[in-house]
């Protein structure tokens, strides 16, 4: 075959690119675009308002290589195929592609397939199509919305608070969502409130308890009827020691508990979160790996789950019948359900993938079969997904329940039990895979109540507990919880929510004290101010409409010009209307305060600067004298001491935060606050913690110094470079171009998407 008779596929990444050129062979071509070629400019707008929002894209800084490579292969190729990912993002990409090499080669096709596997690639270049513009515009109409909001709202942020914040069209309604959260836990009032349990005997010996749930018939709620105090508890429980005690009802019954449909991006985030307490971006980086490739020695480099960004439960008939071969040959046919389930799409849901699942449904593929070719985080999100499938391909499990009433004068107690009849799905979806051997198991006791107590029949009272209770407040968000409200609402689509989370932690809108998020002061001011004066574009309601629209465009129900007029022209009267009150609004967020300057004597009072509050004269500009806030924290964590063995807090002293044993002073165990990222050198099992220079500057260094050297001035960030695939990337914090990440190998700049 000639040269100029090889087919070019181009597709985003090199990892990608690498498994793709196996399957395909010497008769193709594979190169990467390394994700987006141009975007919108950095130092200025970019979309011009009265030319119906045209953008004005240019390449992006180091893609003027990469397209002019493209071009050259192009030449030669006898046609091009655009392979990039399956969704607005890739087609956005494969359209400015073709674009920019249709002088090369007009022989220019689209191709998609949801899964790296042999057959779908083979299949996706037997259906070449056109670009589809549509996906186009409705990922342009997202881009020119969100530089709107962030570019002309962000100069609002910098001149009331400071310099290098932003204002994201959807971080800001996430934002928003943990300031009411923790506004709620602040006015929450706790209420007190007193339970009751028994330990109760059957005529044969059989222990079991029971807990107080109705008095004169009224069932106890702590909100509305409920024993308020230790004096009513003890009257009860007079009474309840000299009452007889009797069984007034029985109810037991037999429920199907079915398996959970196989993962979608937002509920593989959740769960992954949940479990092993990773980071969404951490999930999203290690499907990425499994959907591109791993090397698998003598296999090679092989995709191992479908396309990780979806909203779809649906799986295809293929996929189906190799899962029940496999149900069949692993478990047994009585594991197997008659008929296959077909879950109908929810509303909203785009349906344009199928679920996350395992792309080669074999015993060749299991995962402790391939163990060893993945890291510990990429077993972990292969397991989970491969067992999640495989459940939701079997039988319901069957649960008998058991409640006993029991009845001693004027109370009612009640007692809840189940056990597990047949295991079902639950073999292959537990928190602990079953020993292989131990699948035929009659059942499981979940809790044990006596299996042959009878109705009317008389119970003897071992043991009585009284406890004080206080009603709780909500609870902060953790990621999981957060990525689940985001879904729930619509704010966003499931492939936005790692960078929602991220951006608000990289801006410093929020923080993670232990597992939970909280917003900072920062965070809690810029959606006060935002809420207060862009009331109609920062709300819940709003940006799930939006998400609507940007669908209607990509089915052609709507025009990428008339969306964003419906958008603009409320956006443009508020932000008119805000430009008023510049003066005002930076006049109302300083604080008064008591305390006096010590240079001048006259007050200081509170304002905002890059590195948060700080006390500032107000004698200003004739005295400039300014202080930090002393903000001393004492907060637990999940962490414990090498030492002791006590719970270890964060704490912040001279030289920033740090972690102490909360048993001091009888142990002053300390030590640097962990980062969660791994360190990259080769053979190396440490994570990189903040460290404080002899001058007093921040650094990052590897857990395992002195053995590794390992060292970084910049924060470490959980993410792999999408230029050169290093393992991590770094946190860069300048006048000109604010917070940005970046590669420490490469120096490559990730684009921070303004999609959050």
């Amino acid at each position: 075959m000639t040269e100029n008779s090889k087919k070019l596929v181009i597709v985003e990444s090199p990892a990608k690119a690498k498994t793709i050129n196996k399957i395909l062979g010497k008769n193709y071509k594979v190169a990467a675009s390394v994700g987006h070629i141009i975007d919108l400019p950095k130092t200025k707008f970019g979309v011009d308002i009265e030319e119906n929002f045209q953008p004005e894209y240019v390449t992006i800084k180091g893609k003027s290589k990469i397209i002019s490579q493209l071009k050259k292969e192009a030449t030669t190729a006898g046609s091009v195929l655009l392979a990039t990912d399956p969704d607005r993002e890739g087609e956005a990409i494969a359209y400015h592609i073709a674009k920019a090499i249709e002088p090369a080669n007009q022989n220019i096709s689209r191709i998609e397939f949801n899964e790296i596997t042999r057959n779908a690639v083979l299949a996706a270049i037997e259906h070449p199509r056109k670009i589809d513009e549509a996906r186009v515009n409705a990922q342009q109409a997202r881009r020119v919305m969100d530089r709107i909001v962030g570019y002309q709202v962000s100069p609002f942020l910098w001149e009331t608070i400071y310099r290098g914040l932003s204002a994201g069209r959807v971080q800001s309604v996430a934002l928003r969502l943990l300031v009411e959260r923790e506004e709620a836990i602040s006015k929450f009032e706790s209420v007190e409130y007193w339970n009751v349990d028994v330990l109760l005997e059957t005529v044969k010996k059989f222990g079991f308890k029971a807990h107080l749930f109705k008095i004169d018939g009224k069932t106890l709620d702590p909100a509305k009827f409920r024993i308020s105090n230790q004096l009513e508890a003890e009257a009860h429980k007079k009474k309840l020691e000299k009452a007889s005690y009797r069984v007034s009802d029985i109810d037991k019954k037999e429920v199907k508990k079915s398996a959970a449909p196989p993962f979608i991006t937002s509920t593989l985030q959740q769960e992954a979160s949940r479990r092993f307490r990773m980071t969404t971006s951490r999930v999203m980086s290690i499907a990425q790996q499994l959907y591109e490739g791993i090397d698998l020695g003598v296999k090679g480099n092989v995709g191992l789950i479908t396309y990780m960004r979806t909203d779809s439960v649906r799986v295809s008939q293929e996929a189906v019948e190799n899962c029940r071969n496999y149900v069949t040959n692993s478990y047994g046919p009585q594991y197997l359900p008659a008929r296959i389930s077909h879950r109908a799409p929810a509303k909203g849901v785009q349906d344009a993938h199928e679920a996350i699942r395992p792309t080669y449904i074999q015993m060749d593929f299991e995962p402790k079969k391939i163990r060893k070719y993945l890291s510990a985080d990429q077993y972990k999100i292969y397991e989970l997904i491969w067992r999640r499938f495989i459940a939701s391909q079997m039988k319901p499990a069957l649960v008998e329940k058991t409640v006993i009433y029991v009845e001693a004068d004027r109370y009612l107690f009640r007692a809840d039990g189940e056990v597990v009849t047949f295991r079902g799905y639950l073999i292959a979806y537990e928190e602990d895979i079953p020993d292989p051997e131990d699948l035929n198991k009659p059942q499981i006791e979940l809790e044990t109540l006596p299996k042959e107590i009878q109705k009317n029949e008389s119970l003897n009272l071992k043991k009585l507990h009284i406890e004080q209770k206080f009603t709780q407040p909500p609870p902060r968000f953790t990621e999981s919880t957060l990525v689940k409200t985001l879904d729930k609402l619509s704010i966003g689509r499931p492939s936005t929510y790692a960078q929602i989370i991220s951006t608000l932690f990289l801006r410093k809108y929020a923080e993670r004290i232990n597992r939970a998020i909280q917003p900072t002061d920062l965070g809690s001011t810029v959606v006060k101010l935002l809420v207060k004066y862009f009331p109609d574009i920062f709300n819940v309601k709003f940006t799930a409409q939006m998400e609507e629209n940007l669908d209607k465009i990509e089915r052609s129900k709507a025009t990428y010009s008339s969306t964003l007029e419906s958008f603009y022209a409320p956006f443009l009267e508020s932000l008119e209307s805000v430009k008023k009150k510049k003066s005002q609004i930076k006049s109302d967020l300083l604080e008064e305060t008591e305390e006096k300057c010590e240079k001048c004597g006259r007050p200081m009072v509170i304002r905002w600067g890059r590195n948060g509050r700080f006390y500032a004269c107000t004698g200003y500009p004739g005295c400039k004298n300014t202080r930090p806030i002393e903000d001393p924290i004492q907060v637990e964590t999940d962490e414990i001491c090498d030492v002791c063995g006590s719970p270890m807090q964060i704490k912040r002293g001279r030289f920033g935060e740090f972690l102490a044993c909360s048993d001091y002073p009888s142990c002053k165990n300390t030590k640097p606050i962990s980062t969660g990222v791994f360190c990259p050198e080769p053979d190396c099992d440490g994570k990189l913690v903040q460290r404080r220079s002899k001058k007093g500057k921040n650094f990052y260094s590897c857990s395992n110094y002195p053995s590794c050297k390992f060292a970084l001035w910049d924060r470490p960030i959980n993410q792999i470079c999408p230029q050169c695939e290093y393992p991590l990337l770094i946190e860069k914090n300048t006048q000109s171009q604010g917070i940005f990440l970046q590669c420490p190998s490469c120096k490559h700049k990730v684009r921070e998407s303004e999609s959050a």
